[in-house]
């Protein structure tokens, strides 16, 4: 059995990878249900200068992870959809730099809880690394 399931690791991580981006993805369809919802918006309108409305940008938020869900999921298009991801979870560490008054405790490394859910991103980001399929090398005979 622990043979089966370290032949097919990288597999498994991909489906656990789509797993949580379509989870994380569908919940921002329902406004209210996601617990990142204030953070994300707040972000957004940061990055966006508030020139776009939220409404907007948190749907186009929602339709990214749910698309990189999917194709992770079906193991389509593997290189660009990590290309995404990781261009998505570097975007999750912005609330880091433009809100830490929500990110860390009055010592700079004591995080608060959405600190910790800031920074557990790096297991995704080194996971996404993990998955990228390495280019096939051509022997030169």
């Amino acid at each position: 059995m622990i043979n089966l399931l370290l032949s097919n690791r990288k597999r498994m991580l991909m489906i656990s990878l789509g797993i949580v981006y379509l989870w994380f993805g569908m919940l921002k369809f329902f406004p209210g249900i996601s617990p990142a919802e204030g953070l994300a918006k707040e972000t957004l309108t940061m990055l966006t200068f508030g020139l776009v409305p939220t409404t907007i940008t948190y749907f186009i938020l929602a339709l990214w992870e749910v698309t990189i869900g999917i194709f992770l999921l079906l193991n389509m298009q593997i290189r660009f959809v990590i290309y995404l991801a990781l261009l998505h979870i570097l975007f999750t560490f912005t609330p880091l730099f433009l809100l830490p008054s929500l990110s860390f405790n009055e010592k700079i490394y004591s995080l608060t809880l959405v600190g910790q859910y800031i920074i557990k991103n790096l297991i995704i980001f080194s996971a996404l690394l993990f998955v990228y399929p390495e280019k096939e090398k051509i022997a030169i005979v």
